[in-house]
């Protein structure tokens, strides 16, 4: 793209010495002899590069520079004035020009300092594509997918809240995807250009978490050769994520509620505080409130996090979003793996929507990258995604026995072998017999009802099993 120079002076001998300079340098020059025209210009025209006098008609140039920069323009601009006054300077740096150079100038001076403003636009417009190619990954990568009422009123909540700098709590049971709208909110706010710090406070043991928040000074403890910084400092002008907060000691609890209010901090050790700018988003799997009846999270740092909180349904309550969310992470493990297209069978898609998914999103997508890494085949079934079986919630009775007996007969040798079915028998029947008993109060003509035998067969066992019936009366 070919490269545009506005010159603005009112000194006709200026302008035709720059011209002259940009002959042969495949440059498009345009020109303005007063301030309120360059003004025009430079706000409704794409321009590479501006050089333009102080002294000026209508409005001088440091008056354009301050307006322009206002305005948004942010091309280089260099400032020229025959009055080369330190104050003149000062003030044309202060207001965003590029460089500054007095009259007369040495042209080989001005080429030199033009060849680098153009440089450095040319550097600033990759940085800006390189930023925006990286923002469209990030997007691509982030996503909380969903049409469930719940999943929406999500997108809603953080739409609001992610421009507004509050704390934010995030509650959900594990593998929601706490974490993941976390990175929404930070990448939709001000601060997406800033650090996205995330801590694990049930992974971190107690007795290292503050120096992990903190940081901490050199000999501080045993083993701390060399000062750190800790994650409240790496978060500086970006965002904090403080996962499983519940998890954290009531000690470390209180220099957290400091460390938030008064957005300062000592490191482990340290004797100078340390100033930061950091959002705090926080998420739990626990309820906070009752936390705070049992004592064992402060109402105070309860009330300073809690302005704002997100409630991330779990998978088992939105299950119109399953085969949507396997869809996605099909089409995503398509183009990380460089394999052929994957669908899910009528079969393999009803079992999806058919198992009850405790491990939420994350374990729906653990799932599927397995089946995806070990299936060859392009339409998968239930047996490559092979889902955990359902645990039986109770044991049959005759499952019970079964698993009882054959731990004795296990233990018996050949010997006693004959004996077997007189040995196990009563022990079944007593107990048997000795619970109905409970049941009725002792009442013999019940029981044998509900046994379903002959009052006079059930008095010959009580007398058999040796069973005392006046301990059930």
């Amino acid at each position: 793209m070919k490269n545009r120079v506005l010159i603005v002076d009112d000194d006709e001998a200026i302008l035709w010495v720059l011209r002259r300079m940009f002959e042969g340098k495949k440059v498009e020059v345009s020109e303005a002899r007063d301030g309120k025209t360059a003004f025009e210009m430079l706000k409704g025209q794409d321009f590479s590069i501006a050089i333009m006098d102080i002294r000026m008609p209508e409005k001088d140039g440091l008056y354009v520079l301050k307006e322009i920069r206002e305005a948004g323009c942010q091309i280089p601009i260099i400032i020229m004035t025959a009055q080369g006054t330190m104050k003149n300077a000062i003030e044309a740096m202060k207001r965003g020009a590029f460089d500054y150079i007095t009259k007369p100038f040495d042209i080989g001076e001005l080429e030199i300092i033009v060849d680098r403003a153009l440089e450095h636009k040319k550097l600033k417009e990759e940085v800006s594509n390189l930023k925006d190619r990286l923002k469209e990954r990030v997007a691509k990568e982030i996503t909380f997918v969903g049409k469930a009422k719940a999943v929406q009123d999500v997108f809603k909540t953080m739409g609001r809240i992610a421009p507004k700098d509050v704390p934010v709590i995030i509650q959900g049971e594990s593998g929601t995807g706490k974490e993941l709208v976390a990175k929404l909110i930070h990448t939709n706010s001000p601060r997406n250009e800033g650090p996205f710090i995330a801590v694990n406070s049930a992974a971190i043991p107690k007795e290292l978490m503050e120096s992990e928040l903190f940081g901490f000074e050199k000999g501080a403890f045993t083993g701390a050769g060399e000062a750190k910084e800790g994650k409240f400092e790496l978060a500086h002008n970006g965002t904090l994520f403080l996962d499983e907060i519940g998890d954290m000691s009531l000690d470390l609890q209180s220099k957290l509620l400091r460390a938030i209010q008064e957005q300062e901090f000592y490191r482990v050790g340290g004797r100078q505080s340390i100033k930061v700018n950091v959002r705090i988003i926080t998420a739990t799997n626990q309820d906070l409130e009752k936390a705070v009846e049992e004592k064992r999270f402060r109402e105070d740092l309860l009330y300073r996090l809690n302005v704002v909180t997100i409630k991330l349904p779990p998978l088992r309550n939105r299950k119109d979003d399953i085969l949507l969310l396997a869809e996605y992470f099909l089409h995503k493990f398509q183009e990380e793996m460089g394999v052929e297209p994957r669908t899910l069978s009528p079969k393999a898609a009803d079992a999806l929507k058919g198992y009850s998914w405790p491990g939420n999103v994350r374990e729906l997508e653990n799932i599927l990258r397995r089946a995806v890494l070990l299936s060859p085949n392009p339409v998968l079934s239930p047996d490559d995604l092979a889902l955990p079986q359902k645990k039986q919630s109770r044991e049959s009775l005759e499952d019970i026995i079964a698993s009882r007996l054959e731990g004795f007969i296990n233990s018996i040798d050949g010997r006693g072998q004959q004996e077997l079915y007189s040995t196990v028998v009563p022990f079944m029947e007593r107990p048997l017999i000795k619970l109905v008993l409970k049941k009725t109060g002792g009442n013999q003509v019940k029981t044998a009802e509900l046994l379903g035998i002959n009052r006079n067969t059930l008095r010959k066992k009580i007398k058999e099993l040796g069973i005392k019936v006046e301990e059930f009366s």
